[in-house]
């Protein structure tokens, strides 16, 4: 997947130095604003650390150069198109409302901290549908309600009736909070900016809350929008604590500011946020969300549905009442614990296949391992097979019940019943159920 960012990068860069060669600054910046911000993301998923290196090293050198523009652009007044559609397309600055001449473009900093905050736009849809998140349905309305609505029926938002402007979506972890936020992101028609505590903390002194600050002035150019900050507690702890550094405090202050400023005038921004801690939380903060969902774990019928959803297509014979069975086995088990127990489940067939010494030829002409006594069974293992040249007709069995009693009875949830009560009296003083 990532390999496609990469490659969309260095489409980018050639036809921007191509521009930029030809003299045609206007045309060449937006280019490299979009060359960055696919190098940037393709950086998020590279684990190689020497390709890293190279990409970074030609990231700060093309952002030099995209600053450089930037500064001949400002200089020479309204430069040819430079607000034509390809720079609003790159949203590398934003041209102050009312007009104006010399001087209302941003420095190069502002410019290259847009650049930075450009990657967290999520542009793709991550093709997470509601039917896909089990259960939780007041929490799928409420977020329907100040997602869906308002773009579609903004008939329905007059006088003091107003769209729910911010969410905290809490519970024990891999109960499928970010999940939802997938889910919201598919189905909104609206900007979806994906936020992680690391996007908005410099080692530079002063630039974390002007990041926070650009991030939803963004939010508010390409309105309608959605604001998703993952683990906000690691972002906004309580404030006044021995470890807050000042850099943090800015940042939660600067997020209190803008977070009134979002909820005062209607800008069709909307902030979601995920924790596993609310009690951590800074109170100015949690006030700061009008709605604030607990998403719980799993039901006995959500738990029956994910169990299906993570086995797919992949061929098995459980019945109805298997996938009844399996809900029931896993009381106090997280989506996440289910998900990776399926994945689990999945190598069992794997293990048996190579474990098999007897195999049987199916009527297609595979080879399926099977027990002795099976009509037509012949004593070979896996590795006879493939040295007669017939690995790539070996096939291991559909997944049993079986397969999933085995790996449930090595398996413990993860949630204690601790973490619980301190959620669920979270719930009970400041919450609404999922």
């Amino acid at each position: 997947m990532y390999s496609n960012f990469k490659e969309q990068a260095i489409e980018y860069v050639k036809q921007a130095v191509q521009e930029d060669n030809a003299g045609n600054y206007a045309k060449a910046f937006p280019l490299y604003m979009n060359a960055l911000e696919y190098f940037k993301t393709h950086l998020k998923y590279e684990k190689n650390p020497k390709i890293r290196e190279a990409i970074t090293l030609k990231f700060t050198e093309y952002l030099r150069r995209a600053e450089e523009i930037r500064a001949v652009l400002d200089e020479g007044g309204p430069g040819p198109s430079s607000n034509g559609d390809a720079a609003v397309a790159a949203r590398p600055k934003t041209k102050p409302k009312d007009g104006g001449g010399e001087g209302d473009g941003e420095d190069p900093e502002q410019a290259k901290l847009r650049a930075g905050l450009n990657s967290a736009i999520i542009r793709e849809k991550p093709n997470v549908n509601w039917n896909d998140v089990a259960g939780l349905e007041s929490a799928k309305q409420a977020l329907q309600e100040a997602v869906i609505l308002p773009v579609k029926f903004p008939q329905f938002f007059t006088g003091k009736r107003r769209p729910w402007r911010a969410f905290l979506l809490y519970g024990p972890p891999g109960t499928g909070k970010s999940y939802l936020a997938k889910a919201v992101a598919t189905e909104a028609d609206s900007t979806f900016f994906s936020i992680s505590s690391s996007d908005l903390v410099s080692k530079w002194m002063g630039e974390s809350e002007k990041l926070v600050s650009n991030l939803f002035q963004m939010a508010r150019d390409n309105a309608p929008s959605i604001i998703f900050i993952d683990e906000i507690d690691s972002l906004c702890g309580q404030r006044g604590e021995g470890n807050e550094s000042e850099a943090s405090r800015r940042i939660k202050t600067e997020l209190l500011v803008q977070m009134q400023g979002v909820g005062n005038n209607d800008q069709k921004v909307l902030v979601l946020a995920a924790t596993n801690t609310p009690y951590a939380l800074d109170q100015a903060i949690r006030r700061r969300f009008d709605k604030r969902i607990y998403i719980p774990l799993p039901d006995l019928k959500a738990r029956q549905h994910m169990f299906k959803v993570h086995l797919g297509d992949t061929p098995h014979n459980l019945t109805e009442s298997d996938f009844e069975h399996l809900a029931s086995k896993t009381e106090g088990f997280s989506g996440s614990d289910i998900s990776v127990c399926v994945k689990d489940v999945l190598f069992e067939p794997v293990r048996k296949t190579q474990d098999a010494m007897f195999f049987f030829k199916s009527p297609e002409g595979m080879w399926i391992p099977c027990g002795p006594k099976q009509q037509g069974a012949v004593q070979i293992t896996m590795q006879e097979l493939a040295a007669k040249g017939l690995a790539s007709k070996i096939l291991p069995p559909p997944i049993t019940r079986t397969d999933f009693d085995k790996v449930l009875a090595r398996q413990r949830p993860t949630v204690s019943k601790g973490d619980l009560e301190v959620h669920e009296r979270f719930t009970k003083e400041f919450g609404e159920e999922g």
